[in-house]
């Protein structure tokens, strides 16, 4: 496994904004999220002897610092498909090069704080690391930390203690039977 390339997404990324008939568009990332305005985005689930690896997020990050998300997630750039998304960004934070299937397509709406609203279409992929124990090359840019945890755990931890979850995992963890993932 190569280390990952440390790249920083600027918050002024172009991405693809969803139309009332469905036609899609460009927006700059920050002003869908400050707007509220639905777009699209990917969610990467990668398991493990039926365990997640979950990533705490960077201090740094704009929104949702220090909070335990899925494996990956971001927002394709304008006309990026979004499993060529899925499978960059699992590179990028996390150094993982796998396969990735397509599982499902969800929407959601969450408020992610400081005045900024998650509005997402999020293609979900499912992928698998055969050695639970191999080391993570993430990003420290972007990854604080990582864990293999198993669902059942994750889904107590969010009832318990939900500010260490971000929004939109503590929604996929509610909504778990959507997400067509193999582990339950």
């Amino acid at each position: 496994m190569r280390s990952p390339v440390t790249t920083r997404c600027g918050d002024d990324r172009i991405i693809a904004a969803i139309d009332d008939d469905g036609a899609l568009y460009p927006v700059e990332k920050l002003d869908a999220h400050r707007r509220g305005i639905k777009h699209l985005a990917i969610s990467a689930f990668v398991f493990s002897r039926n365990r997640l690896l979950v990533q705490r997020r960077a201090g740094g990050k704009y929104h949702s610092p220090g909070q335990w998300a899925n494996t990956c997630c971001t927002h394709p750039d304008w006309q990026e498909d979004p499993s060529d998304c899925a499978t960059r960004r699992l590179w990028e934070e996390l150094g993982l090069e796998i396969d990735l299937q397509p599982r499902a397509v969800i929407e959601y709406m969450a408020d992610v704080g400081q005045g900024l609203t998650e509005h997402e279409r999020v293609h979900v992929f499912e992928g698998t690391v055969e050695d639970p124990d191999a080391v993570i090359p993430f990003d420290p840019t972007e990854v604080d930390k990582v864990r293999w945890v198993e669902i059942a755990e994750l889904q107590k931890e969010a009832r318990l203690n939900p500010e260490s979850i971000t929004p939109w995992f503590r929604i996929y963890l509610e909504r778990w039977s959507e997400l067509g993932l193999s582990p339950t």
